[in-house]
């Protein structure tokens, strides 16, 4: 009889093994996080409020600042739900392993992927609590489904709209980009008719002092890159297009920006430095 010979030491643990382990981690981070995080305004204020409204069976538009797609609120409610520490706490966590998920599908090495989510747009979101996770998702989605997500923020999303709007009818043909966008175009159109036409809230953003918005000069830049998209034919360009034209952006809503630069570890890091000696130099002049 022949004995099964495995070298000691190089067992690989069983799946579930892992997963349990991975699981412990996640609460005692989660645990640990809920006792020291600041708040997060937009927590506070917003999302977990809309996600408690929801819950209440009441609309998420009962609450003064949710501007967004009224589904954008369904990722929030098992977070909503939560004690408040513990849910933004755990909101905290998941949205930083998403950002890191669509850098690393876009093709982010290890050293671009960690400068990426040191970068102020990704730790502005992370702190404040806010969504720009979820149309940073819709990037590496489908487009049929990945539309759902981009349009959350039009800020971040308008650009790979766009895009697919344009590349799914130059490869595929009009039916597919029919079959593409009609059940988003749907769903747009009965949440009008369920909550009125709700993205006239958008306008009021538009004048508030923290607006980061390089609008009405970004738009050149902005129109350059989604040339330079449809021509070249690659996504990244017109996910950077998104904040240039849009007359409201704030900090954290130019990780969409950001994140189109995955795949270029030297450009990742010259822009995070550069944004670095903005926030430097913001800082020192308020002082």
């Amino acid at each position: 009889m022949l004995l099964s010979m495995r070298p000691l030491g190089k067992t690989i643990p069983p799946k579930s093994v892992v997963a349990a382990c991975a699981l412990i981690g996640i609460v005692a981070l989660v645990i640990a996080l809920a006792g020291y995080l600041p708040q997060g305004i937009d927590w506070q204020e917003t999302y977990r409020p809309a996600g408690l409204a929801i819950l209440r069976g009441k609309s998420p538009y009962s609450i003064e600042g949710y501007r967004i797609v009224p589904w954008a609120i369904l990722p929030v409610l098992p977070f909503a739900g939560l004690p408040e520490h513990i849910g933004r706490a755990l909101y905290l966590v998941v949205s930083l392993a998403v950002f890191g998920y669509v850098s690393y599908k876009l093709g982010a090495k290890p050293i671009t992927l960690f400068v990426f989510l040191l970068s102020p747009p990704v730790l502005h979101c992370l702190l404040n609590a806010n969504i720009d996770w979820l149309p940073l998702l819709g990037f590496v989605l489908p487009p049929s489904i990945g539309l759902f997500f981009v349009v959350i923020k039009p800020q971040i999303g308008i650009g790979v709209v766009i895009f697919w709007l344009i590349e799914t009818t130059r490869a595929r043909g009009w039916r597919e980009t029919v079959r593409t966008f009609v059940p988003v175009s749907v769903a747009l159109a009965l949440s009008f008719i369920l909550f009125g036409f709700w993205p006239e809230r958008f306008m009021a953003p538009v004048s508030f002092w923290w607006n980061a918005s390089l609008w009405p000069a970004s738009i050149p830049v902005g129109l350059v890159l989604m040339v330079t998209a449809i021509r070249q034919r690659k996504v990244e360009y017109s996910m950077a297009a998104s904040p240039c034209l849009s007359p409201y952006v704030l900090l954290h809503s130019w990780s969409g920006a950001l994140v189109s630069l995955s795949k270029a570890p030297l450009e990742m890091i010259a822009a995070v430095l550069g944004l670095w000696i903005m926030v430097g130099l913001r800082v020192i002049s308020g002082a």
